[in-house]
């Protein structure tokens, strides 16, 4: 598999910025401000937890990423010669990087004019991309002693470099031309939550009637149960209801869209409540994620916009976003509710359990087995859905910042970027009514 991933690497990292253009494309037009006060406050709370940020800040900056994501899609355009990329900076000021050279002044005036602050660095995008090309390359002509340590590349703007992803960072040797390149440590999947025991439907076990991302469910098919959250609420091209969440959720794949699709229930506590529906369509190898497509009688409780922590105020999404390094973004899950932090990377392609995850984005926020599904969100805006984490397999959020502090990381959740999957769905949209 590791050989295969530094095959398919060459194929894909080389164009993963260009994951960003398609996006803006796709993405729901500007929603109204939405006041601070209207956050849920196991949000405000997480926020303050985990980024101590107010929530206030956390609208703004959310915003101007989305600001900063519209520039670089005019930028890619008319600045080619010297655009390096945008982020927002931990005190959330927006960043534009630019490389000397022709029309490098012509690209300052815009990126001033529109309110951002340049950053002058040493390689332009197509720079960094001919680099990972190179990385991939080189990759490709590799033993299997060493393409099997590899894990992911990807570019890292705010560095204005390229990372490689590695599960053995001291048997890494890069040639001379790659020197540059950073080494990091590879991601771990994030494993749905086995069922404990043999879940069984009970017909007249009580719910209430909305469902929203984050809530519970469970997954019944090929004879295996699995406990997920559940993602956006969407609608397909005729307007009928949908659920987005992660391909790797479903325990039989290959029958998704079939009478023999798994099964999707409601799951609240240790039992299973009303039959929600079955999974319309799985991909899990390059995207990772998944349509629910509800029963009749289902669903008209996937009718909102609403995403939360099981059983409290649901958070109004009002539009869809594309990831931003530095941009804030916070995930809700059935096993550690709301956790915040900050988008790291975007356009990675990671090797996670035997899988490929293309054109992903990164976090340094904290997710665990169960979490698997669960929205991600920047400011109201719609970001991602979880895949992905070092941490999953602890058994609390406090417990796997402390370990993996001392093992010198820190909590990543990958996840697949909303916009990627609605851009391979035509007509499928993320509800904000």
């Amino acid at each position: 598999m590791r050989r295969s991933f530094a095959r398919r690497a060459a194929v894909y990292g080389s164009a993963a910025l260009m994951l960003l253009g398609p996006a803006a494309a796709i993405a729901q037009a500007d929603p109204a401000p939405i006041e601070a006060t209207a956050l849920p406050n196991e949000l405000v709370e997480a926020l303050a937890r985990d980024l101590q940020m107010s929530p206030e800040r956390y609208l703004t900056d959310a915003a101007r990423s989305q600001e900063l994501a519209r520039f670089a899609e005019s930028a890619r355009e008319k600045f080619a010669a010297v655009f390096s990329g945008v982020w927002l900076d931990p005190e959330g000021t927006p960043k534009v990087g630019l490389t000397e050279g022709e029309g490098y002044d012509t690209a300052r005036e815009a990126a001033e004019e529109a309110g951002f602050t340049v950053e002058d660095t040493d390689r332009t995008e197509t720079q960094l991309r001919d680099e990972l090309k190179a990385l991939n390359d080189w990759l490709a002509t590799q033993p299997p002693a060493v393409a099997d340590l590899v894990r992911g590349v990807a570019i890292d703007v705010v560095n204005n470099d390229v990372v490689l992803r590695t599960e053995n960072v001291a048997g890494i040797q890069l040639p001379n031309f790659l020197q540059g390149a950073r080494v990091l440590f590879a991601p771990a999947p994030l494993v749905p939550e086995p069922a404990a025991g043999e879940l069984q439907p009970v017909a007249d076990l009580a719910a209430p009637q909305a469902l929203f991302g984050g809530d519970a469910y469970a997954a019944l098919g090929a004879g295996e149960g699995l406990r997920c959250s559940l993602g956006f609420n969407a609608v397909d091209g005729s307007d009928r209801p949908l659920n987005i969440t992660a391909g790797h959720c479903d325990p039989n794949r290959l029958s998704a869209g079939t009478q023999f699709a798994s099964k999707v229930y409601q799951l609240i506590g240790e039992e299973l409540g009303q039959h929600l529906g079955t999974f319309e369509k799985t991909r899990l190898d390059g995207h990772d994620y998944a349509l629910i497509r509800p029963t009749g009688e289902a669903q008209s409780r996937f009718e909102n916009n609403g995403v939360r922590v099981p059983l409290a105020a649901p958070l109004t999404i009002t539009g869809v976003a594309e990831p931003v390094a530095g941009a804030p973004a916070c995930k809700s899950g059935i096993r550690s509710g709301y956790s915040c932090g900050v988008v790291t990377s975007v356009g990675q392609t990671v090797d996670v359990g035997h899988r490929i995850l293309e054109d992903g984005f990164s976090t340094n926020l904290c997710a665990l087995q169960g979490d698997s599904g669960g929205t991600i969100v920047t400011g109201t805006l719609a970001l991602g859905i979880s895949s992905a984490s070092n941490v999953g397999q602890f058994g609390m959020c406090e417990v796997a910042g402390v370990v993996s502090g001392l093992m010198g990381e820190a909590p990543e959740l990958f996840a697949t970027p909303i916009g990627v999957i609605l851009a391979e769905n035509p007509g499928l949209r993320v509800r904000t009514w």
